[in-house]
């Protein structure tokens, strides 16, 4: 699936910036454009693979390249003043080459959060292709504003894209993990479950074709139905098959030393249990996949480890787990590997603990709103006394 990929605010700019990375050194066909845009002037510095010429600081006027502060009211303020800027940078994209936006931003900070609603809806108004959105909660460890932020922005964003694709780093955080080493092997978590997702069906000159070809409308069928979505992973390693050299035999036969280990019935068994990890274990967006409207099984790997038996048997596994009739599913050769990986994207999911919790926070926030500003009017009055009692006491 060909990919316009626009990352918002420090954790979205990280995510886009590894996607360009992961299909460069994988030619793997995603990323066809990357946009990074941001109200902070470091983190668009801090970047290694967008472009220097798509990268976009927004609200210069108004926080002089500082960001907003956790500020997400801030941010969708300024999102709206400047988004002519951002559709400078979005005007370079061979829209016509792309078979969906994709929208990428944590929901806990203010440029991300704020942001990226304003510029899906933009989107939509524009353009006719898909606008989905990779939205990543933040931990409770993080603070409260963030998860006030994230029960804000949460519902305007789902409300804007055509699918919210969720992340949710409270699940994926390991306890005593420095801050940046937990993020750089979060990032990585993600990009390797979306790239495997998005890349299958994007045969490039040379790539074994898939036997069951998972393209980019079996994607968007998944996901047409709105609403949030989750993607399951689980991955085991495999022995490639050796080259050997030459002769006519060896050109009949592919050039493949024979494994007695490569059966049927073990590929088959092989398949089954990495569907059943990937749905039921750690999951981007924890939750019961009762229920799930769609459903997408991909099986990546050499081909030889792959078979449409075992893929069969996964996909009917997943509707009788789920209880959709619309589950579709196929493989990814990748000549090579040293794994096989299952990848299941669940569309609809609707028992989501995580998501209750920020709903009740965002309920929570509501009833106390006159109470917060408030208190917020009362420590910025404060701040400016303390200031000019210093000042006084100066001279």
């Amino acid at each position: 699936m060909k990919l316009a990929m626009i990352g918002f605010g420090q954790a979205g700019g990280k995510v886009v910036d590894k996607f360009v990375e992961y299909d460069r050194e994988r030619n793997a066909g995603i990323v066809r454009a990357a946009v990074a845009v941001n109200s902070a002037k470091a983190d668009l510095l801090g970047l290694k693979n967008i472009p220097k010429d798509q990268r976009v600081l927004i609200g210069q006027s108004r926080v002089k390249g500082h960001g907003v502060g956790a500020d997400n009211e801030l941010g969708a303020e300024i999102a709206e003043e400047d988004i002519d800027e951002v559709q400078g940078a979005i005007d370079s994209i061979p829209v016509h080459e792309v078979d969906a936006f994709l929208v990428v931003s944590g929901l806990g900070g203010g440029t991300g959060s704020g942001v990226a609603p304003v510029l899906a809806k933009h989107l939509k108004r524009i353009y006719t292709e898909p606008v989905y959105g990779l939205g990543i909660l933040p931990g409770s460890d993080e603070g409260g504003i963030y998860t006030l932020n994230a029960a804000r922005s949460f519902q305007t964003f789902v409300r804007e894209v055509d699918n919210l694709l969720v992340f949710d780093n409270d699940a994926w955080r390991k306890t005593g993990e420095s801050v940046q080493g937990g993020y750089d092997e979060i990032n990585e978590e993600i990009v390797n479950r979306f790239g495997v997702l998005f890349g299958a069906g994007e045969v490039t000159d040379g790539q074994e074709v898939a036997e069951s070809v998972v393209d980019s409308s079996e994607i968007i069928n998944t996901l047409a139905g709105g609403g949030v979505s989750t993607v399951g992973y689980a991955s085991e390693g495999v022995e490639p098959r050796k080259k050997k050299s030459g002769g006519l035999l060896s050109r009949l036969t592919g050039g493949d030393e024979p494994d007695d280990n490569l059966d049927t019935a073990h590929t088959t068994n092989r398949i089954t249990s990495l569907v059943r990890k990937a749905a039921l274990g750690r999951l981007t967006l924890p939750c019961e996949i009762e229920g799930a409207e769609r459903a997408l099984l991909v099986l990546a790997g050499p081909p030889e480890h792959l078979n449409r038996k075992g893929i069969e048997r996964g996909r009917k596994w997943i509707e009788e787990q789920t209880g959709s009739m619309e589950v579709r599913g196929g493989d990814y050769p990748i000549p090579g590997a040293g794994k096989v990986a299952s990848v299941i994207l669940l569309s609809g999911v609707a028992n989501v603990p995580r998501i209750k919790e920020l709903q009740q926070v965002a309920i929570e926030a509501q009833d106390n709103i006159e109470e917060i500003r408030q208190e917020s009017e009362s420590n910025l009055e404060n701040l400016i006394n303390d200031d000019e009692d210093e000042l006084e006491s100066l001279f």
